[in-house]
């Protein structure tokens, strides 16, 4: 088991994560500076492990009545993307330990006092695909099963684990019969099974649980999560009202975690071939041309999953067409910006000739771990397409196509 042990950084920081910061520029320098040897082992290094909370990853989207952050995508986003252009599978850590955590403040209350009662710098890993079976008890749920692919479960403090449950068990809450249970360290094993061709540091293992009793507060229905239904206090709801990160439907933002390592990537794989042509006396028009056109994918990439974030932290909030407009866009953004970005490492790759090829090149580290995150199933781009052209379909292009190209517009415009 990875355990974690205290690292070089200062202090967690308060607000959370931003690119550029002290944190998160020194977990960057430690994850490149172990990437070869965790891609090798297949896990990450303790340092960066404990680097990953020491620059406020974990804490970024607790409550802040837990003392965490309630921090912004466009914040995580960055800080993924300036970690991943050393290493992808500590960013992939980082952004879904931020995000999986993000998941407990739907918790009921006591649940998350349980959750973040030593503080908010709680490693948090998450099962999001149903599994295993919940079977409901008087006062809580006996849970069986086994998660595979959840991402930093060897050095998890926490899981939170999507299981099915009975008729009659989604307590009203939409139609899904399916809810999520957090589970303490103590009451899961995990088995290294995470074996691949990319991400190879990712420790995304199985969790296996076995007749584990969870009590009633430590769950809670899927569908609140998919809704964006935070929990409020029951004593005084209105004095702590949901964060905005606690408001946005699950989809709206969960290409956005999964999309940022690879943007990392793929930018250092631009960079790394900008220094070879440089390095070169008379590099030729066609290497000129794959470095222009990758760097232009990247930057179209990088485009998209701004605006996706900025929708998640600042487009109204406004009735449930509104909400399945902005959620098809983003799924559609992020989808098709990986597809860049797999494009992108793709050519230069191919166009870099056999001498990248060799273990421990950072180049084909970069097209290996670009080319996986490409195939996770909240990345491809056909059935996002599909629903973004059904809702083109059903709305006039007045209403919402028009809107779009303004607001894509206004943001390209502010961002210049």
């Amino acid at each position: 088991m990875n355990v974690r042990t205290p690292g070089p950084a200062a202090e967690p920081a308060a607000r959370g994560v931003a690119a550029g910061e002290r944190a998160v520029r020194e977990l960057a320098e430690v994850a490149g500076r172990h990437a070869e040897r965790a891609d090798a082992s297949g896990e990450p290094a303790h340092e960066a492990v404990s680097g990953i909370v020491a620059a406020g990853f974990a804490r970024h989207f607790v409550p802040e009545r837990h003392g965490g952050a309630a921090g912004g995508f466009a914040a995580l986003l960055g800080a993924v993307a300036d970690v991943g252009e050393r290493c992808a599978s500590v960013a992939w850590c980082a952004s879904l330990a931020a995000g999986s955590a993000r998941l407990g403040a739907y918790l009921p209350e006591r649940g998350q006092a349980d959750l973040w009662g030593g503080g908010p710098d709680v490693l948090v890993a998450a099962g999001l695909i149903p599994s295993g079976r919940a079977v409901r008890q008087r006062d809580g749920w006996r849970l069986t099963g086994e998660w595979a692919y959840t991402s930093g479960a060897d050095f998890s403090d926490w899981v939170l684990l999507c299981a099915p449950t009975g008729p009659g068990d989604g307590d009203g809450v939409g139609g899904n019969a399916a809810r999520f249970f957090a589970v303490p360290r103590a009451g899961y094993t995990v088995r290294r099974t995470w074996r691949a061709l990319g991400m190879r540091a990712t420790a995304s293992d199985t969790v296996a649980v076995t007749d584990g009793f969870v009590p009633e507060h430590r769950s809670v229905p899927r569908e609140r999560i998919y809704q964006g239904a935070a929990a409020h206090p029951a004593a005084h709801p209105a004095a702590h009202p949901a964060a905005r990160c606690h408001a946005v439907p699950l989809r709206l933002v969960s290409g956005l975690l999964f999309a940022a390592p690879a943007l990392g990537a793929a930018t250092a794989a631009v960079h790394a071939w900008r220094e070879r042509l440089r390095a070169e006396a008379a590099a030729g028009e066609s290497a000129r041309l794959v470095l222009a056109r990758s760097a232009t994918e990247v930057e179209t990439a990088r485009l998209l999953l701004t605006r996706a974030a900025e929708t998640a932290d600042r487009a109204p909030l406004g009735g449930p067409q509104d909400a399945a407009a902005d959620e098809a866009r983003n799924a559609r953004d992020c989808a098709y910006a990986v597809e860049l970005l797999r494009e992108a490492t793709d050519r230069l790759f191919r166009a870099a000739g056999t001498r990248v090829q060799a273990a421990g090149n950072p180049l084909q580290r970069a097209w290996r771990d670009v080319s996986c995150v490409a195939g996770h199933v909240a990345l491809r781009f056909e059935p996002a397409a599909l629903q973004y052209a059904a809702h083109l379909l059903t709305s006039s292009p007045e209403d919402r196509f028009e809107r779009e190209s303004s607001q894509a517009a206004a943001g390209l415009q502010a961002r210049v």
